[in-house]
């Protein structure tokens, strides 16, 4: 059976986790587990007396006091029950594994770590301070003190402070899991009560708010406040508590809060008015009212706890294994991690080449348009216009004229022609290198696993690209070598099809078909035999040695490293590693909740 202790106590270990985590105002879809556990805030007007009720909750003098708005920042104050005999200590989050024993420190600390965010000035932040108190004489409990509400600002604070706090005030209390502990003192018109002004707005019902009467006993002689504490002038849901507050004497007189305790337990007890109700009033039946309607709303909820944990488990888990596992420390196992992430970005490549992903039909595009357009565009009508052709027969024969035919005018003139074809053979083995070095960029993109790793990114896509620029050079030179193999042997029927006649040629008024049809020949040298060989060259020399062997190189390079070296591969984003750091912790933080509610068998 769950006892009240065990749930609360269950609850404040969550919460305090969630705390040292950062996890009550998280970036995640879902609402964080802090916001999902109940919590009580602690408001009331400026000397309405919340740090006595506080400290009359805690049994300690640990907060500090003054005149104006002494509570600047919000204070959440998680109260953890321990085994009787046990000393007391408290702990900061700002000060992590350093215990308190000295509350007056707590006092001062409280003060200096709130200066040190507004500094010394009557400034407000919603910044908040977190503090643990671990005591055998308190009950489990999370309370925030938040500043006291204010109509006016004092000197040294610009006039927006008033809504400020209010602001600051509503974000807490308006929270469905929040209890609202409504401070109000007795000798003041409850019709003027900030408190609870603010709690009827955020919580119309009273479902969620505890009225609070301090300083009952400073009430004016033959006055009471039986009215508010019977439910009568402004009934709520939970009853009223009243509360008799240390006098100003008994704190400049350092009374402890034990004796202020069986002080506050005397008044009601002998109280005329109040005596009838004084098992239902003080501190300490505050808090143990507290503690039982927390408990029951824990019980009501855990369900719906237990829900949101799993799937914030379940978006997590998710989360990492987007991010990736933590590497390895063990050389061998990096170079199998290394070896990994290349066979995925390989694979990726390999889809772009062969149409699984876009990006490999561009190649389809170099062949099919670009290289028939350039063909088509080369200035073979220039070349073998008449005065470049008897331009170049004459050159070739010197000072001795032909006898027959111009055969070496004819062969420089066709060996010219021809190479006039290495232009195109050039660009599109330069087309096809800017696309297979765009898939090579837009794989490493795609390679979810390797986003972790910027320094093992570049590597590959160094590796890549040199790789690339050696298919490259492979490619020119063949492609070089199909170009000048039709001007390295010139077959006689070749020949038989230019003309013969070079007077013809030469002869402006002569029938121009025999220049056409020398034209259209090498055209066709162009489109019935480049055309096809040229695409041929290309993919056997770029695109299939891509796919065949583009990080063979870096394999073997990878095989020569030592571990040290390939750490620095694996070497991580900072942000991303924090970013999973905080996402494991979080994990591990919410399994550990489940498994603790798991524990417990609740009671019905």
């Amino acid at each position: 059976m769950a006892t009240m202790e065990s749930l609360i106590g269950l609850v404040n270990r969550i919460q305090r986790a969630c705390t040292v985590l950062g996890d009550y105002g998280g970036d995640s879809a879902l609402p964080t587990l802090w916001e999902a556990l109940p919590s009580v805030a602690v408001v009331g007007g400026q000397s309405s007396g919340k740090s006595s009720v506080l400290e009359s909750i805690v049994g300690r003098d640990f907060l500090p006091r003054g005149s104006g708005i002494v509570t600047r920042r919000p204070l959440v104050l998680q109260l953890h029950k321990t085994e009787p005999g046990l000393q007391e200590y408290a702990e900061f989050l700002h000060l992590p594994k350093k215990k308190f024993t000295d509350f007056s420190i707590v006092r001062k600390e409280i003060q200096e770590e709130t200066d040190r965010v507004t500094g010394k000035s009557k400034q407000i932040s919603p910044v908040p301070i977190h503090l643990s108190i671990y005591s055998p004489n308190v009950v489990n409990l999370t309370l925030i003190d938040l500043p006291g509400i204010t109509k006016v600002a004092v000197e040294g604070q610009p006039e927006s402070v008033v809504l400020e706090i209010e602001t600051m005030v509503r974000s807490y209390i308006e929270k469905p899991n929040c209890l609202i502990l409504a401070i109000t003192p007795a000798n003041q018109d409850l019709a003027t009560s900030d408190a609870v002004k603010l709690s009827r707005e955020v919580d119309p019902t009273g479902e969620r708010t505890f009225g609070v009467l301090t300083k009952l006993d400073l009430m004016d002689k033959g006055t009471n406040a039986l009215d508010i504490l019977e439910g009568r002038s402004y009934p709520l849901q939970h009853p009223w508590v009243g509360i008799v507050n240390r006098s100003q004497a008994d704190i400049n007189k350092n009374v402890d809060m034990i004796a202020a305790r069986r002080r506050e337990h005397e008044f009601f007890a002998t109280s005329p008015d109040y005596g009838h109700l004084a098992t239902k009033m003080g501190s300490e039946y505050l808090a143990k009212l507290l503690s039982k309607h927390l408990e029951s709303i824990i019980k009501s909820r855990i369900p719906g706890i237990t829900s949101l944990i799993n799937r914030s488990i379940d978006e997590l888990e998710s989360e990492l294994d987007h991010l990736g596992r933590p590497v390895a420390v063990d050389a061998g196992a990096q170079l199998y991690t290394i070896l990994e992430l290349c066979r995925s970005f390989d694979r990726i490549f390999k889809e772009h080449l062969d149409g699984g992903r876009p990006g490999g039909d561009r190649i389809y595009g170099v062949f099919d348009n670009q290289l028939p357009a350039a063909l088509r565009k080369l200035p073979f009508d220039r070349h073998l216009s008449p005065q470049n052709v008897r331009k170049v027969v004459s050159e070739a024969d010197g000072y001795q004229p032909h006898l027959i035919a111009p055969e070496q005018g004819y062969r420089r003139l066709i060996d010219s022609a021809l190479n006039y074809f290495r232009g195109p053979a050039e660009a599109s083995v330069d087309a096809v290198h800017f696309v297979l070095k765009e898939l090579v960029r837009r794989s490493i993109g795609e390679t979810q696993e390797l986003k972790r790793f910027p320094t093992l990114q570049s590597e590959i896509a160094a590796a890549a690209n040199e790789a690339l620029e050696r298919f490259r050079d492979d490619s020119k030179k063949t492609t070089m070598r199909l170009v000048e193999m039709e001007s390295s042997y010139l077959t006689v029927d070749f020949f038989r099809k230019l003309p013969q006649d070079m007077e013809r040629v030469g002869n402006p008024t002569a029938p121009s078909a025999a220049d056409r049809y020398t034209e259209g020949h090498f055209r066709r040298i162009g489109s019935n035999t480049l055309k096809n060989t040229i695409p041929k060259a290309v993919v056997h020399c770029q695109v299939k040695e891509a796919k065949r062997s583009l990080l063979d190189h870096f394999y073997a390079q990878l095989g020569k490293k030592e571990g040290k070296q390939l750490a620095q591969l694996l070497d991580e984003d900072p942000m991303l590693m924090e970013r999973r750091q905080q996402c494991a912790k979080r994990l591990e933080l919410y399994k550990s909740a489940r498994d603790e509610i798991d524990s417990v068998s609740w009671t019905r």
